[in-house]
């Protein structure tokens, strides 16, 4: 079995000018990714040097710094030369932010640490220089499979949500959300999403198992959105946008409802949209879909040629599980929904690995699934990317169905005891140094062996991630615009993230 350190043995390099979440106001007017690419931006490397931040199997390397090297010129690379070719006047689209979700589960493991473990945890994620400074947040609305049970803010029946109110949550939940949003420096992009309307809402009358939404429930579903961003925006929680479904075509054995692509267009055209610029929430953002990339171009298809009802939708959100046909991720349909729709917003909004045995826990490859996806659904187009639970404990849960995941963070509430897979430190190559406000621009790889996606970030600096998920060393130049450095080694199955 690969393993990699614990989190006694965890050392995180400073950044040297890294920012902060830049003060920007991302639930403001400019939609990220209806830029144009823009090629009218030149970068001199003339007397800069870049830092080479790594993350290795079978090494001690953690977001470590283990190189320094310096550009000098470099003209037509042979093809035995093998590079990294970045071309920082073409640029694309702006980053939202990177980070998980603070569900149930999350924060009832969080409650079970002790305090100097929740310090520990909480710097871990949400501090940019100590830490891998996670942005973004998505977080559920009342029960989903990731709470101890299922429940409601409503009484049964309650159409008229007269028994409204989040007391569940002031428990767990909003505690940990407040001091997730302390962390992070008093600013945290956070999104929510329902699996299901409350049962009675349902025509199987259950939460669970599928079943659809009632006619006559449409327009107490759409208020019911409505009173939780009014709930936890009175106990201090900015709620930046809902996603409409949580995976709108899956009937599961906990919370679910379904949605055909026709059935979600005429609930947002005709009742969560008009309901939410009515209550004064119009700024508001709304994602689509929210559920796997097979049927994304279908559903975005569906949703997007109604002018009524695309004018609600900010973007299209996506999940990795399309791969549990034994397929591969299927990114080139997030590249058909660009192409046929340019000024709409990707985002990834859940991915995790299961089922769960802790004694897999530290196994390599979970930290290369995520590398993997988050390279390639940033080069194709998407601004936001949100991972599931960010801590689970030893048994892969809380979850009230059994439907037991890993996490980038685990706690053995047994013990106390913080690991940190490997998934942690590869989603923190992006994370920490691919800042929100980040436009990404051309990087293109000599080798398939080697992934590659770059930003420019807020204050000037570029950061290019490079992923190798092969076992063999392989060498390789940064280049741009005839200058390049001297050779970086490649590790079998790391990570890289240069800063120029």
């Amino acid at each position: 079995m690969k393993k990699i350190l614990s989190a006694g043995m965890i050392a995180f390099a400073t950044l040297a000018g890294c920012q902060s979440p830049s003060g920007r106001d991302s639930g403001a007017g400019e939609v990220a990714s209806t830029k144009s690419p823009d090629t009218k931006q030149s970068f001199d490397v003339t007397g800069k040097g870049a830092l080479i931040y790594t993350t290795a199997d079978s090494t001690n390397y953690r977001l470590s710094r283990t190189d320094s090297l310096t550009f000098t010129d470099f003209g037509q690379p042979l093809e035995t030369q093998p590079c990294i070719f970045i071309d920082p006047s073409h640029r694309f689209q702006e980053l939202l932010g990177v980070g998980g979700a603070l569900t149930d589960a999350s924060a009832e493991t969080f409650a079970k640490l002790p305090v100097p473990k929740q310090q520990e945890f909480l710097q871990a994620y949400f501090n940019t220089d100590k830490g891998i400074g996670y942005s973004l947040a998505r977080t559920n609305i009342h029960s989903c499979d990731f709470s101890s049970g299922s429940y409601t803010y409503v009484r049964e029946n309650d159409n008229e949500l007269t028994s409204f109110n989040v007391d569940h949550d002031k428990q767990y939940r909003i505690p940990f959300i407040k001091k997730a949003i302390e962390a992070a420096g008093g600013k945290l992009t956070l999104f929510a999403s329902p699996w299901s309307p409350p049962a009675f809402m349902k025509d199987n009358n259950d939460m669970l198992h599928g079943g659809k939404l009632k006619p006559e429930s449409f327009q107490s579903w759409a208020n019911y959105y409505t009173r939780f961003i009014k709930a936890y925006e009175k106990e201090g929680i900015p709620v930046w946008g809902v996603s409409v479904q949580n995976e709108p075509m899956a009937k599961q054995i906990w919370e679910s409802c379904i949605y055909t692509a026709e059935e979600e267009r005429d609930f947002v055209k005709n009742f969560l949209g008009p309901t939410m610029a009515k209550e004064g929430l119009g700024e508001k953002k709304i994602i689509a879909w929210d559920h796997n990339r097979d049927l994304v171009f279908q559903r975005a298809n569906t949703l997007l040629s109604d002018p009524d009802a695309a004018k609600y939708i900010w973007g299209i959100g996506h999940h990795w599980y399309e791969t549990w046909t034994g397929g591969m991720p299927q990114i080139d349909n997030l590249k058909r929904v660009k192409e046929a729709f340019p000024n709409i917003n990707l985002m990834f909004t859940e991915g995790c690995n299961g089922p769960f045995q802790m004694e897999r826990v530290r196994e390599w490859h979970w930290g290369e699934i995520y590398g993997r996806n988050m390279i390639n659904d940033f080069n194709a187009g998407t601004v936001g990317w949100a991972d599931w639970n960010i801590l689970l404990d030893e048994t892969g849960g809380p979850n009230h169905v059994k439907n037991f995941c890993y996490s980038p963070i685990h706690a053995d509430t047994r013990s106390g005891e913080l690991i940190y897979t490997s998934a942690y430190f590869y989603i923190g190559h992006i994370s920490k140094f691919v800042r929100p406000g980040a436009r990404r621009i051309s990087a293109a790889s000599s080798r398939s062996e080697l992934l590659t996606t770059a930003f420019i970030n807020p204050d000037g600096k570029l950061a290019i991630v490079v992923m190798n998920e092969s076992g063999k060393r392989i060498p390789y130049r940064l280049w741009i615009n005839g200058k390049a450095t001297g050779e970086v080694i490649s590790l079998p199955h790391s990570i890289v993230t240069a800063i120029i």
